[in-house]
């Protein structure tokens, strides 16, 4: 049986952080992703392959009016694949993090399970398993009971 940790008192106190350099990429990516997940980034990225699309018989249909959007839209996406990945990670984190809240809270949590992003393929696939054992113990007993 693994040894629990008392959980947190009702009553929080204050955890004074230090001040630490702002991070203004995180604080970029954010406002980025904000903004192009909005329906007005959606609008305009709609409106300018219109107006591109309209622009095709002025210029003949042309490799170089092909280019333009090729090129805008190779730019576009390679830039916004880490925005988005920054952004995904540090949400991601946030997660963990109040999961592991939860489960230090908990009193009849496993605290084992704070911190699992952390261990190897191998290590999540055993605990896996393990609970999948759970699962089907708990079924087994809930068929049990109705029979």
């Amino acid at each position: 049986m693994s040894k629990r940790a008392k959980p947190l008192p009702a009553k929080r106190v204050a955890i004074k952080a230090k001040k630490v350099q702002p991070d203004w990429f995180g604080r970029f990516s954010s406002i980025c992703s904000t903004y192009v997940g909005s329906r007005w980034a959606f609008a305009g990225a709609a409106l300018v392959i219109v107006v591109w699309a309209l622009l095709g018989p002025l210029y003949h249909y042309s490799d170089t009016w092909q280019l333009v959007i090729n090129t805008g839209t190779t730019i576009v996406t390679f830039l916004m694949v880490f925005l988005i990945q920054n952004t995904q990670n540090r949400d991601a984190r946030a997660i963990n993090l109040k999961l592991d809240e939860l489960i230090h809270a908990i009193a009849t949590a496993e605290n084992q399970m704070i911190d699992i992003e952390s261990l190897s393929d191998d290590e999540l696939t055993a605990l896996a398993k393990r609970y999948e054992k759970i699962r089907d113990e708990c079924e087994r007993r809930t068929t049990k009971k109705s029979a």
